[in-house]
């Protein structure tokens, strides 16, 4: 599969870009009962995130592509199928490489949508 599927990059969840970290990507959000958010993101292009940190954990997988993440004075490389978890309040940045997509599980409300912006 090239790209995520069509029914979850429906327009009333795409992420606004003042919500991301990370230029030239695409990301869909979708919220879960307890505050607690899932994000599709893809890199249309090699870009590297600003370094943050988040009031929550975060887990991600990678589903195609690679990156790295920069995380505790390491570097973490990531490809298809691997998956990394971040304790909150960790500073983290990332590196991912053109067509990379990834699925971020965030324990609290990390992504605003365009339409709430």
């Amino acid at each position: 599969m090239q790209d995520f599927p069509a029914f979850l990059k429906s327009p009333s969840n795409r992420i606004d870009v003042s919500s991301q970290f990370t230029e030239d990507v695409e990301g869909y959000v979708f919220d879960g009962k307890d505050g607690s958010q899932v994000a599709f993101w893809t890199a249309h292009r090699d870009r590297s995130s600003k370094p943050h940190a988040h009031d929550f954990d975060e887990y991600v997988f990678v589903i195609a592509g690679s990156c790295a993440i920069h995380i505790d004075g390491r570097r973490a490389e990531l490809r298809a199928g691997d998956e990394f978890f971040v304790p909150k309040g960790t500073p983290q940045s990332m590196d991912v490489t053109a067509g990379t997509r990834t699925v971020h599980v965030f324990g609290g409300k990390r992504a605003r949508r365009e339409s709430e912006t």
